[in-house]
């Protein structure tokens, strides 16, 4: 009768044990599933779908400008500024930046004035003040440079690779999402 109980004993423990062994795998692979699950931010169609808690940069150069010392947006820039409002005034922008030159702040002036946020002026040459500012702000944000700035900042901001624009590169947003993948937009 000893003998039987510390039988039933022993195959109770083994029993238990292999209990808590399948719980912890039943976890394990439960974890496992879930990194590899697909993002309920897809849609059916498969393509990401914004998320309040996604930040996005996007960074453009001013547009199409005049003549002249600290030139204004000419016709076709104005034009390309309403577009380019157009295009991100969804996208949960929750601050613009741009430089203090007239085409960069009437690059962004529209779609400040829809989003209701004031443009935050920059110092060009003092790129790290400017990733700080931005990296502080839990959204999406816009940050208007010049040829010479914007790869430089796309790099800034993670984004790989950066662009290459000459002084006659007008009208491409990058998008920098938050792994540092860089997707070029046309303001169409």
């Amino acid at each position: 009768m000893l003998l039987k109980l510390r039988g039933e004993a022993c195959s109770r423990r083994l029993r238990e044990g292999s209990m808590k062994t399948w719980r912890g795998l039943v976890l394990i692979a439960a974890a496992m599933l879930g990194a590899c699950a697909v993002p309920s931010t897809l849609d059916h169609s498969g393509t990401s779908a914004p998320t309040t808690n996604e930040k996005t940069i996007f960074v453009i150069r001013h547009l199409h400008k005049a003549q002249g010392d600290d030139p204004p947006l000419n016709k076709e820039g104005a034009a390309a500024a309403e577009r380019l409002a157009d295009m991100l005034e969804d996208e949960g922008i929750l601050a613009t930046f741009a430089t203090p030159t007239r085409r960069a702040r009437e690059t962004a002036a529209p779609l400040s004035n829809r989003i209701g946020v004031a443009i935050t002026e920059y110092d060009a040459r003092n790129p790290e003040a400017l990733v700080a500012s931005v990296s502080a702000i839990d959204g999406s944000v816009l940050v208007v440079g010049h040829s010479n700035t914007v790869p430089d900042l796309v790099e800034r901001f993670g984004g790989y690779p950066a662009p290459r624009l000459t002084e006659d590169d007008y009208g491409t947003i990058f998008a920098i999402d938050p792994m540092g993948n860089v997707e070029e937009l046309p303001v169409d």
